[in-house]
């Protein structure tokens, strides 16, 4: 786990460098000093000197804040030798900052505790992630392959939109989909989908069954008002894409035509919802030839909004930066989302873009490799 110097900030949070917040507590000790000396207030000033111990406790630790605070009451003691104060007023003068060096010595050992749970919390969600969402290399099979996935919590790195691609028997096999809901059961949810997907996709030769299992996961294991959206993808031999879609954003595909939306044929409910009747998930088959690409993400992507409640352009923003690196048109596009809602999402978003390369064109990169 990164130490918290080295993660990268929050973009909702101000940037406060950390050498200069450390020195703050200093500074407005050795502003209140020359406050005294100059005003006719003379050393009645001298209890805003406990205003450094305070400050420090939220920025350092107990034997930092013991030091600012060591500083406070000595600077206060100097004073009040030099301003010729009786002994019991320098006292009640010192009280004040030394009262307060000694609470915000107990709030700064409180903090710094709590630092560590967190930071214990969150090396375990961040192992929780890499055994939910597990990392998408670049090249899976004969696939380019880029993914994107934002929470919407501060603190997360997971949600409820899941994403997984693994080669099988029976070809690449992938799914995206969004769980109703945020928070844990939304996260324990994506675990159930996710597990039952990376088994039956290796065991299933078809693809309905595939779908046909995590709907009867979903059923067994989900309260009655839970559901999940979902596409499920398979390419089984060459040339041929076959999309599931239960419920889900249709996927865009970028092929020698133009854009298309694979809408559903025959629209289906969620997954988890199949008992409340309504018509089965049907298989759809779409030609996938080299160079084309399959762009898969959640309702967390087109539903962001803008400060004027647009929703996001998603087709046209993706149309500009599409390219022949999925990593670096994903990157692209990411940014332009969080450029479109200001820096924060407030839905769990998740983008997968699948590229199926030029067999002539990769052919020729290697054989260019190769000659010295």
């Amino acid at each position: 786990m990164l130490p918290p110097r080295l993660r990268p900030r929050d973009p909702g949070q101000p940037y406060v460098p950390g050498n200069f917040a450390a020195a703050v507590p200093v500074l407005i000790i050795c502003g209140v000093v020359p406050l005294a000396l100059v005003t006719s207030g003379g050393l009645g000033w001298l209890p805003l000197l406990a205003v450094g111990p305070a400050f420090a406790a939220a920025t350092s630790g107990p034997w930092g804040v013991l030091r600012i605070g060591l500083l406070a009451v000595t600077m206060g003691g100097v004073l009040g030798v030099w301003g010729d104060e009786h002994l019991r007023a320098q006292v009640t003068m010192l009280a004040t900052p030394a009262a307060v060096t000694l609470a915000s010595c107990l709030a700064g050992g409180i903090r710094k505790r709590r630092e560590r749970v967190l930071a214990a919390v969150r090396s375990v969600a961040e192992a929780a992630q890499n055994a939910l969402l597990k990392p998408v290399p670049a090249r899976v099979g004969q696939f380019q392959v880029a993914v994107r996935y934002s929470a919407a919590a501060a603190e997360a790195r997971v949600g409820g939109d899941l994403y997984a691609l693994l080669p099988t028997p029976h070809g690449v096999r992938l799914i995206v989909g969004d769980v109703r809901g945020k928070g844990l059961p939304a996260v324990s949810t994506a675990a159930l989908v996710l597990g039952v997907f990376r088994e039956a996709a290796c065991d299933e030769p078809d693809l309905l069954d595939v779908v046909g299992r995590i709907e009867r996961s979903l059923a067994r294991n989900l309260a009655p008002d839970d559901f999940v959206t979902a596409v499920v993808a398979g390419y089984p031999r060459e040339g041929r894409m076959e999309i599931v879609n239960c419920g889900h954003a249709p996927p865009l595909l970028f092929g020698a035509s133009g854009v298309v939306a694979i809408e559903p044929t025959r629209p289906a409910p969620p997954l988890g919802l199949a008992s409340l009747g309504g018509d089965l998930p049907s298989l759809q088959v779409v030609p996938f030839a080299d160079g084309d690409q399959l762009l898969l993400y959640t309702d967390g992507v087109i539903e962001a909004r803008d400060q004027g409640r647009e929703y996001f352009p998603l087709l046209e923003r993706v149309s500009r930066h599409i390219c022949d690196e999925p990593s670096r048109t994903l990157a692209a596009l990411h940014d332009e989302l969080l450029s479109h809602v200001g820096g924060r999402l407030h839905d769990d978003a998740a983008l997968l873009l699948l590229r199926k390369p030029v067999r002539g064109a990769v052919r020729a990169a290697a054989d260019a490799a190769r000659t010295p």
